[in-house]
């Protein structure tokens, strides 16, 4: 079956108690190699309301194609380039490997960053971790939780016998903190980024606008997710 990666994007403009006119809310969902007819809106078996929900309620995209595999569809959401324009078109960064989206390369939340949106990262990266300008808080998140590789234990979050789950913030002297969350072994990885970008929503600045972005990855080894 083709695998499609699936980007789910809402405003929210009616939020209570909003003081800024001009730059809405956006929540960015990305569900790793959800099939095309994979959701209840193109008629599966399989219980989908909430994506169908946005979908009915919202503008479904046709024509936007993107790369079949994580790392080339991910450099081209951040970046908004094809992958044989960043280096990407060679697949996925494989652990260990000394490559990333280059450094010269604006990223999404760069730019909204710049024009005053906090910016806030979930799940799953996997666009480069060699040295940590290529990381997730020093390419435009003010925070991050998730993982940098690929994939990990649903449970463990182990890949490579190493723990690949972080939260990453700056304190107040403007230090980045990572914290790798070995606490949190044996808890379902995607019930944590479902409840950390629910978290993020609820308790955001609403004096500022807001861009999470929560990128989940179980139905790429469905077997392994429940």
């Amino acid at each position: 079956m083709t695998r499609l990666l699936w980007v789910l994007t809402v405003v929210l403009v009616n939020l209570p108690n909003l003081v800024y006119t001009k730059q809405p809310n956006i929540v960015m969902i990305v569900a790793d190699d959800l099939g095309y007819h994979d959701v209840g809106f193109r008629g599966s078996n399989i219980l989908t309301p909430n994506i169908d929900r946005l979908a009915g309620d919202g503008v479904i995209l046709e024509n936007h194609i993107v790369s079949s595999i994580c790392s080339p569809a991910r450099a081209s959401l951040m970046s908004g380039r094809y992958p044989i324009r960043t280096g990407f078109w060679k697949g996925n960064i494989k652990p260990n490997e000394e490559f990333g989206l280059a450094l010269d390369e604006t990223l999404l939340p760069e730019m909204l960053q710049r024009n005053g949106y906090a910016t806030h990262g979930v799940g799953k990266w996997h666009c480069g971790m060699h040295t940590w300008e290529h990381t997730p808080p020093k390419r435009g998140f003010e925070t991050y939780f998730g993982l940098f590789l690929g994939e990990q234990g649903y449970y463990s979050h182990k890949k490579m016998y190493n723990t690949d789950l972080r939260e990453n913030y700056y304190d107040v002297d403007g230090n980045l903190v990572d914290n790798v969350r070995t606490d949190l072994k044996g808890q379902y990885n995607t019930y944590l980024f479902t409840n950390k970008s629910a978290e993020l929503i609820q308790n955001h600045d609403q004096s500022k606008p807001f861009f999470p972005i929560s990128r989940v990855y179980c139905s790429s080894y469905p077997s392994r997710s429940a």
